[in-house]
């Protein structure tokens, strides 16, 4: 049996945070994974990742990101990597864009830039169409535009932090599956199909495979099949960083949205997505990963032929992802209530990655030091009793 300080368990996006912030602070750490990350049987892959600082899904997010944006450079200054590209990024919604909760998110971002004092800009549609000729727009866009957002490259991020965290002394035990997570006498007893460890805390960051780790407290959750595409652009450079900014468009009568990036420098293809949640999987595993060429088709008629200029219904490359949302998409990072030495960190419901830094920073200083500078309390759920 092996005895630490504390367990991470999964080391995507949340775990390998928790995993470096755990061990940068000297903690005796393990951190088990049932694959080999960064990897894209999960929720963190897929070249490029959107970051904001003003977050239209709740105000309480904000320190996170603003935190984060901290953390991803001074893992860039340690490791020499590039993880952070601030390439500004545009919310538009259109005035068809009548479904409340979509037109909402606007105002909000608006606000949460407003309170917390984050450089923006809000621009109409013909002042989006002059900075930006690759939109193709109704006219009657209303715009947010931030110019400290961009993306992240998760998979860069994971593979860093967990290189850190083993040069810090972590042990990082990969193609193992956690099969029982139990109290202790010393904490928390964590089975593995490979061995036996036991540690004063743990961290349970599984993404879409922590509902079946953690029982009754996620049995709520929902987990959803996501289709991420990337489009040939005819002049690629076009939509370079330097050119073109991340995007959240909220469009047309049904207020359909799209998200997209700019193309990063080695890569080829526009990436756009939508968000779907019309099927939910029972399990993880049972995901379909083959991409029908009718869902890309879809994607790209509805989101790509008529809003972006220069962009043809090639696609380059398509992959899948998985989204673990609760009823409320907010976040999940919480006690479980069968054991105050175990912590929940999921769902992320879609929109995690940017907060990840910050919250593996959190964590860790809550399980070490009892308390964090970063207020979470408002990521719990009814089924979960105090907060982490």
């Amino acid at each position: 049996m092996v005895v630490a300080d504390a367990i991470v368990i999964g080391l995507g996006a949340m775990g390998s945070a928790a995993a470096y912030q755990l061990a940068r602070r000297g903690a005796k750490v393990v951190g088990i994974d049932r694959f080999a990350p960064p990897h894209e049987h999960g929720s963190s892959h897929g070249d490029t990742r959107i970051t904001r600082q003003a977050i239209g899904e709740g105000e309480c997010y904000v320190p996170l990101a603003l935190r984060a944006h901290e953390i991803w450079r001074e893992i860039e200054a340690a490791t020499g990597e590039e993880l952070l590209v601030q390439c500004g990024g545009l919310v538009l919604s259109g005035a068809r864009s009548s479904h409340p909760k979509k037109a909402a998110f606007l105002d909000r971002t608006i606000a949460a830039a407003e309170r917390y004092g984050i450089q923006h800009e809000v621009l109409s549609a013909e002042e989006v169409g002059a900075r930006y000729p690759q939109f193709i727009l109704e006219g009657d866009e209303r715009a947010y535009f931030e110019p400290g957002a961009g993306f992240v490259y998760p998979e860069r991020c994971i593979a860093a932090q967990l290189r850190l965290a083993a040069q810090a002394g972590a042990a990082i035990r990969t193609g193992e599956i956690v099969t029982a997570i139990t109290p202790s006498g010393t904490g928390v007893r964590v089975e593995t199909d490979r061995g036996v460890y036991e540690a004063g805390r743990a961290i349970l960051a599984a993404g879409a495979w922590s509902p079946g780790l953690a029982g009754t407290p996620l049995g709520h959750m929902a987990i959803h099949r996501q289709v991420l595409n990337w489009f040939e652009a005819e002049d690629p450079a076009q939509y370079a960083p330097e050119r073109f900014p991340v995007f959240i468009w909220m469009h047309g009568s049904a207020a359909e949205q799209s998200y997209g990036f700019p193309i990063p420098p080695g890569s080829s293809g526009l990436k756009v997505a939508s968000e779907i949640y019309e099927r939910t999987l029972s399990a993880p595993d049972d995901i379909d990963r083959n991409v029908a060429e009718a869902e890309t088709a879809l994607t790209y008629d509805k989101h790509v032929r008529s809003h972006l200029r220069g962009v043809t219904g090639r696609c380059l490359r398509a992959k899948t992802c998985l989204y673990t949302l609760s009823p409320d998409s907010r976040f999940v990072i919480d006690a479980h209530p069968g054991n105050d030495r175990l912590t929940i960190v999921s769902a992320c419901s879609g929109h995690g990655f940017k907060h990840s830094a910050a919250i593996g920073e959190a964590v860790a200083e809550q399980a070490l030091e009892g308390r964090s500078g970063l207020d979470l309390s408002a990521f719990c759920v009814p089924e979960l009793s105090g907060s982490a």
